[in-house]
């Protein structure tokens, strides 16, 4: 009966993410974020979701105030994914949390958190894998493949991500603007 149920439950929670599929289509940042939290997802005053984004189980994310989640966005929350404040996210970023043991005989799957913490900027393209801390202030370029904790207000690159710089301005306040209303 266990294997029935666990199939069933994975069932169900596939449909809901082809739901979410077709909510991330619709033009409307108001309709794409209250259909978001009526499905679980946890997000911040003024925060902005743009069209595309893929989700793995939305229950287990949870999105900070005026944050900018760029368009066609992974967010795999097969495990927690926390996004603080004022994070802006660019287009086709991809977080997981949750990936194969390769050296294991049944090839499990090995999960774990990822935080990413307030005032991070992240390139278009990057990938933070599982289990990762993308600390305050920092900034993680495009196409990097983030695989270790990234200190605060560290610039991070390359394949793997390697410090190649530093944030000089170490209390960020700003505000994000607003994204475009249909996009």
């Amino acid at each position: 009966m266990n294997r029935i149920e666990r199939r069933i439950r994975t069932i169900l929670l596939e449909f809901s993410n082809l739901l979410l599929k077709f909510v991330g289509i619709v033009p409307t940042h108001f309709f794409r974020r209250f259909f978001y939290r009526l499905f679980g997802m946890k997000i911040g005053k003024g925060s902005t979701l743009h069209t595309g984004a893929v989700f793995y189980n939305i229950k287990n994310i949870s999105i900070g105030s005026d944050t900018i989640i760029g368009e066609n966005v992974i967010l795999d929350g097969r495990e927690k994914i926390v996004i603080g404040n004022h994070v802006d996210f660019a287009s086709e970023v991809m977080i997981y949390n949750s990936q194969h043991d390769i050296n294991s005989d049944d090839f499990h799957a090995v999960s774990a958190p990822v935080i990413v913490k307030d005032y991070v900027f992240i390139g278009p393209r990057a990938i933070i894998l599982p289990g990762v801390t993308v600390g305050k202030g920092s900034v993680v370029a495009a196409g990097a493949v983030v695989t270790k904790d990234v200190a605060d207000f560290t610039i991070v690159a390359g394949v793997p991500a390697k410090v190649i710089g530093e944030r000089k301005n170490k209390n960020p306040k700003y505000k994000l603007g607003r994204a475009a209303w249909f996009r």
